[in-house]
Formats: structure tokens, sequence, C-alpha cells
């Protein structure tokens, strides 16, 4: 019965070590693949830093464009503004609206006098 025990002890360590191995060494496999995944992931970083950069230096190029571009959407509304009111005063004349705004006008003149 005693060599009974001992050989139960022996069979349940020498299992215990089998899989401590197997456990190391998906351990260390999972180590392997971790570094690999890190690996790609920080040189896919690095790429991106770099894009970035380059947006960076192109960007400082197209706030120039856009201010130019602004600049002239600004002056081409100024100059449909221009266009139309000067198309709005010809026209407004014939019609008999244009004849009640100068009414109001010429009240609106008489309360600035009479201040």
């Amino acid at each position: 019965m005693e060599k009974n025990k001992e050989g139960n002890a022996e069979k349940f360590f020498k299992d215990f070590g089998k899989k401590v191995d197997t456990f190391v060494v998906e351990l260390n496999e999972a180590n392997d693949r971790l570094k690999k995944d890190f690996e790609d992931k920080f040189e896919d970083l690095k790429k991106t830093r770099d894009n970035l950069k380059k947006e960076v230096k192109n960007k400082e190029r197209w706030k120039e464009v856009e201010q130019s571009l602004k600049k002239a959407a600004n002056e081409l509304e100024n100059a449909f503004k221009a266009a139309f009111q000067k198309q709005k005063g010809k026209k407004a004349k014939p019609k008999p609206k244009a004849k009640a705004e100068p009414k109001a006008k010429t009240s609106k003149a008489k309360k600035s006098s009479k201040k």
C-alpha cells in the first residue's frame, strides 16, 4: 500500500510537470505573438506620425490658400450685391410700392429735422 501511495504522488507530479511545461510553452508563444502585434502597431503609429507631420506642413500652405479664397469670395459677393442693388434700384422706380417708400423716408426726414 505504501508503494501505491508513492506511485500516485509520482504520477501526480509527473502530470503536473507536463502541464506546467505545456503552459510555459503556450505562454512563450503568446509572448511572441504579443511582441509581434506590438511591433506592428508601433510601425502603424510611426507611419501615422509621419503622415500627420506632412499634413501639418501642408496645412500652413492650405491656410494661405483658404484665406485667399475667402477674400476672393467676399469680393465676388460684394460685386454681386452691388450689381443686384443697381438692378433693384432701376426696377423699383416703375413699381407703385416705390412711391410708398419715399413717403416713409420723408417722415423719417421730418423726425430727424425736429431733433
